[in-house]
């Protein structure tokens, strides 16, 4: 017997009469929409429950089910690789009659074709149904997992405290396929309206690479990031508050008088961020482990440095003699700057802001803002090569051929540098 496909169709006399459908290079006959109804929409409309479940049949293996409890529901019956099947097309009235028979005979194309409308309908539920549960947090968290060992701790931390604090609470619960351009504007005009203008420009940044990410992955087809470049308000952001290298005898003397009474730990700390120019978080978070103060050096572990490459910090003499004093205060902690308060953790990364503040620098000099003094006052008044300083500053070469030289190029180079620049702040102070 040759391969065939059957639908089901006729009155349900209890004999079932049945009809073969041959495969599909004959599918324009089976196909044939001018078949003659049996039913008609006043018979849909009219007809009335009774005690038990009862079928109106049209053709093409159509029949509305009439329950006792009143509902009339669409049913296509057909059958598929020897088994057969049925599929509800929906509630009468909502579903026509004219529209059922639309139905059918779209699902009758299927059949032909050799697919089966109920494994497709499963199959498109089951999409449906993993594309609502890939919400943007799901998917935001799984890309930081990915990235985190590519970050510092101190990098990964800030990333998820910005989406938790700003981003899931605004569109966390949306499905990444979902989301629209006006979702991320809320969220951004929310951090806009407290003047959290470099936030927002953070924000949109770490959206988009969530996004990029779900094409990436197939959960959408297209990032519309790009869509939203120059959605954010006109302010300029800020650059990190910096004096002027003439400026830095004031700053030393504010310190070393020390008016607002502040712990010897923090004005050691506010005097090494000068000296070494590292990030603050590398600083408060450096453990003795790390120093070598017979050899002069400082090692921060990739871990904890923002490009994930240990970094080699040369320590001049001035920076040996306040590690030794710091070491006196509190060597016997782990941590170079443990919390006062929490001694077993570091000090708090605001502890250098809210120090400089209270010397009279609000507004005028912040933690960050020793790079970029340094850089500066290096190439300006030492004459050192903006390659040297910048390797110094931990920063990643952008150009291919400085990327190939080892993390050590420049070492001797830096290692006169910073004992140069801990000799020239002596002279100043």
């Amino acid at each position: 017997m040759s391969d065939t496909i059957k639908v089901v169709s006729g009155q349900d006399s209890g004999q079932g009469a049945t009809g073969f459908l041959p495969c599909p290079e004959d599918a324009t006959n089976i196909l044939n929409r001018n078949e003659k109804m049996t039913l008609t929409a006043l018979q849909c409309q009219n007809a009335k429950p009774k005690e038990k479940a009862y079928k109106l049949h049209d053709v093409n293996g159509l029949y509305l089910e009439i329950y006792p409890h009143g509902k009339r529901h669409w049913r296509f019956r057909y059958t598929i690789h020897g088994k057969e099947k049925r599929i509800s097309l929906g509630p009468f009235p909502e579903i026509p009659l004219s529209e059922a028979r639309e139905k059918v005979f779209q699902q009758r194309k299927l059949v032909v074709s050799g697919t089966d409308p109920s494994l497709l309908r499963q199959e498109s539920k089951r999409q449906a149904d993993y594309q609502a549960s890939q919400t943007f947090e799901l998917v935001a968290r799984e890309w930081h997992a990915l990235k985190y060992d590519s970050w510092s701790e101190g990098h990964a931390r800030n990333i998820m405290h910005r989406f938790e604090a700003d981003i899931f609470p605004v569109i966390g619960n949306i499905p990444v396929k979902d989301i629209k351009a006006p979702d991320i504007i809320v969220c951004l005009r929310k951090l806009e309206d407290r003047n959290a203008h470099e936030m927002a420009r953070k924000a949109l940044q770490n959206i988009g690479q969530v996004l990029r990410y779900s094409v990436q992955t197939g959960r959408v087809e297209r990032s519309f990031i790009h869509d939203l470049k120059g959605v954010l308000k006109g302010k300029q952001s800020t650059p990190f508050a910096c004096i002027e290298p003439d400026e830095i005898p004031e700053l030393l003397k504010a310190i070393q008088m020390n008016k607002a009474r502040l712990f010897q730990q923090t004005i050691n700390g506010m005097l090494l961020l000068l000296l070494t120019f590292v990030r603050t978080s590398e600083l408060v978070e450096a453990k003795w482990g790390e120093m070598d103060l017979e050899k002069g050096e400082w090692i921060i572990p990739a871990a904890r440095m923002k490009m994930k490459r240990d970094h080699v910090v040369p320590l001049s003499k001035q920076v040996v003699y306040i590690l030794k004093q710091q070491k006196a205060l509190r060597g016997k902690n782990e941590f170079v700057f443990p919390g006062i308060s929490k001694p077993r953790q570091p000090m708090g990364k605001t502890t250098i802001l809210k120090g400089l503040e209270r010397v009279g620098y609000k507004g005028k000099m912040t933690g960050h803002g020793f790079r970029a003094l340094a850089m500066t006052t290096l190439k300006e008044k030492l004459g050192y090569r903006h390659e040297v300083v910048d390797r110094q500053l931990a920063h990643f070469p952008t150009n291919k051929v400085d990327r190939a030289y080892d993390r050590t190029q420049f070492l001797s180079e830096r290692k006169e540098m910073m004992q140069k620049w801990g000799d020239y702040i002596e002279t100043l102070i």
